[in-house]
């Protein structure tokens, strides 16, 4: 089913997705990648506030390269969510809403994803060209220093994602290959 959603995600509507649903996001979304995560993480550690407010918004693991002229971002596709396993428990536990990655997430993810009643989202790789599209404006806010992996604060329009594991826990990888095993 085909859904139009805004972020930061509304908790009700995080409920009534399903894994298997195509959605279509607009609003407020954070880049984040592994450094930015490490980062984050050391900031927690430290008793130190992230750089936005986590609360029902949605992490997109993405480094975009350099924007064309005239357009507010370049490339912008997913890189391999579980890369950022060890540090998104505890970014869930503190409210995060969502993440859109590619790829298999760890069972300690899958659960924290229930616990909090969260989603994640799946783009498709090597779309970020035809993803790039759906990004409004990008805004580094945090650890400039870390070029592609600094923390972006993108307004989306329309950017479409699938729902991989909503919030009941059910996963469309494990889903979709029982369905196709069963043909």
């Amino acid at each position: 089913m085909n859904k139009n959603i805004t972020a930061p995600l509304d908790p009700n509507v995080i409920k009534d997705l399903n894994a298997g649903d195509m959605v279509f996001i607009s609003g407020i979304i954070y880049t984040a990648r592994d450094a930015a995560h490490e980062r984050m993480d050391e900031a927690l550690n430290k008793g130190n506030e992230l750089p936005f407010n986590i609360k029902n918004n949605v992490i997109y693991y993405m480094g975009p390269s350099p924007a064309r002229e005239g357009r507010p971002i370049g490339s912008a596709g997913p890189t391999t969510a579980s890369r950022m396993d060890k540090y998104t428990p505890k970014l869930l536990d503190l409210g995060l809403g969502g993440m859109i990655g590619k790829g298999k997430r760890s069972d300690a993810v899958k659960e924290a994803v229930i616990r909090n009643e969260a989603v994640y989202f799946a783009a498709i790789g090597g779309a970020g060209a035809l993803l790039s599209k759906a990004i409004v404006s990008s805004e580094v806010i945090a650890y400039d220093d870390l070029g592609t992996e600094a923390i972006r604060k993108l307004e989306v329009l329309n950017f479409p994602a699938i729902v991989v594991i909503d919030s009941k826990g059910n996963n469309l990888y494990e889903t979709a290959i029982k369905a196709y095993c069963e043909i």
